[in-house]
């Protein structure tokens, strides 16, 4: 089959054995990223299988009316990126594995590095070093203090093992249903969502991106807060009310955020008012990006193209497409 790979910014994923899977097939790999849709019809003309680089790029029915030789998309997870109504009216399969009980310990570890980048204020200690000035200011430290999480899913709970080890406070708040889980675990459920946040020194945010949850963390949330606080977001940018958390950093409630996620990604300016809070420690979505973690995930997109291939296509969200369009 004729596979294209997009948004493989740093040809990762040719250097990693997961690539040897797609040994029997053409494959083109995209360095690069762009949202021109006729370039994209151009570049994707041939393709009969279509490989995506998480969220990159999205699939819309404008794309897909473009690319008459595409029969499937392959990749891992969620897919808010993906018209998957336009998919199956376009006779392209979709192929996610959604990877139940397999948490993500690259996006773990990443939150965990915010939380001690933003409870010691690295960043800013750091370019005072280096600029000659010594110290910055006094830092706090993790032991004691009350790490609230919210989602009880499989990242949420890694970064508890980590907040425990530390011998922080670990507090929960979630879905009607999470919460459920989370009592039934024994773990320390808020009393009420207002207490959740202002009781936590730190809230960080572990909740899929679907239509339900988009806008859930709210202003309200925020105002909760204390001043000294810090909000952790590694998960979904889409998961807070636009302009939310700008206006919760300008009103001092938290006191300072710390996220890998962006509304708009690539974000590449640097005067974007988010971006360039002066209490704002920001990364490029890296969560996930680790050659292990990309290995783990790319390995099982791979199969997808393989069982697709062979006529017996694996991870199915849209069944119905399998007919034709």
């Amino acid at each position: 089959m004729k596979v294209h790979i997009l948004d493989d910014w740093f040809d990762t994923l040719r250097g990693l054995p997961c690539f040897a899977r797609l040994a029997a097939h053409d494959v083109t790999v995209w360095t690069d990223h762009t949202d021109d849709l006729d370039l994209l019809a151009k570049r994707l003309a041939e393709a009969e299988a279509l490989v995506l680089f998480r969220e990159r790029t999205a699939i819309t029915r404008a794309l897909l009316e473009r690319l008459p030789n595409l029969r499937l998309v392959s990749q891992r997870s969620v897919y808010p990126h993906v018209d998957v109504q336009a998919c199956t009216d376009h006779g392209v399969l979709l192929c996610s594995n959604m990877h139940g009980g397999t948490p993500s310990f690259a996006a773990a570890e990443l939150t965990f590095a915010l939380i001690l980048a933003g409870l010691r204020d690295l960043p800013r200690q750091m370019v005072s070093l280096k600029a000659g000035h010594w110290q910055a200011g006094v830092g706090k430290t993790l032991r004691g203090r009350t790490l609230g999480l919210y989602g009880y899913g499989r990242i949420g709970r890694a970064v508890a093992g980590y907040a425990e080890a530390f011998r922080a406070r670990v507090v929960w708040w979630s879905s009607d249903e999470g919460r459920a889980r989370a009592v039934a675990d024994g773990a320390r459920v808020a009393e009420s969502r207002d207490a959740f946040f202002a009781e936590s020194d730190i809230v960080s945010l572990h909740v899929r991106l679907k239509p339900a949850t988009r806008g859930l963390i709210t202003a309200e949330d925020f105002a909760a807060m204390r001043p000294g606080a810090l909000f952790v977001n590694t998960s979904r940018a889409g998961l807070i009310a636009p302009g939310a958390l700008l206006a919760a950093l300008n009103a001092g409630r938290p006191g300072m955020a710390a996220i890998d996620v962006f509304d708009t990604e690539p974000l590449t300016d640097p005067s974007d008012p988010l971006l360039s809070h002066p209490n704002l420690i920001a990364t490029p979505h890296i969560g996930f990006v680790t050659e292990e973690e990309l290995d783990l995930q790319f390995s099982d997109i791979f199969d997808q193209v393989n069982a697709f291939a062979a006529g017996s296509p694996i991870h199915v969200i849209n069944p119905e497409a399998m007919r034709g369009p």
